[in-house]
């Protein structure tokens, strides 16, 4: 990630260790290397930023290609009920009009 080196000024993390026991004879010391986890963390953030901005343009894009090719909604013919509600809520009203 060359880049993203160039950003955050060259910083590898991979070097950081805390030394548990120091080396003996042929024995090596015994190190405990969280920069390498620290690196390994900080590239998957910038690598799952990067997928997930893409992801984010691809469903905007998804989006407003869909409201192009939308046709205008024809209104619909009322239903059988609607129509008897219609008939009875215009009989109601004549019927107080009449009173």
């Amino acid at each position: 990630m060359p880049p993203i080196g160039v950003i955050i000024g060259g910083v590898d993390f991979k070097d950081l260790t805390i030394v548990l026991k120091g080396a003996v004879g042929n024995a090596p010391a015994v190190t405990l290397n969280y920069g390498n986890f620290i690196q390994v963390v900080f590239d998957f953030a910038i690598v799952a930023f990067a997928i997930f901005m893409v992801v984010k343009a691809l469903a905007m894009a998804r989006r407003s290609h869909e409201t192009k090719n939308e046709e205008t909604p024809k209104t619909a013919e009322p239903t059988k009920e609607e129509l008897l509600l219609i008939e009875i809520r215009d009989l109601l009203k004549k019927n107080m009009t009449d009173k």
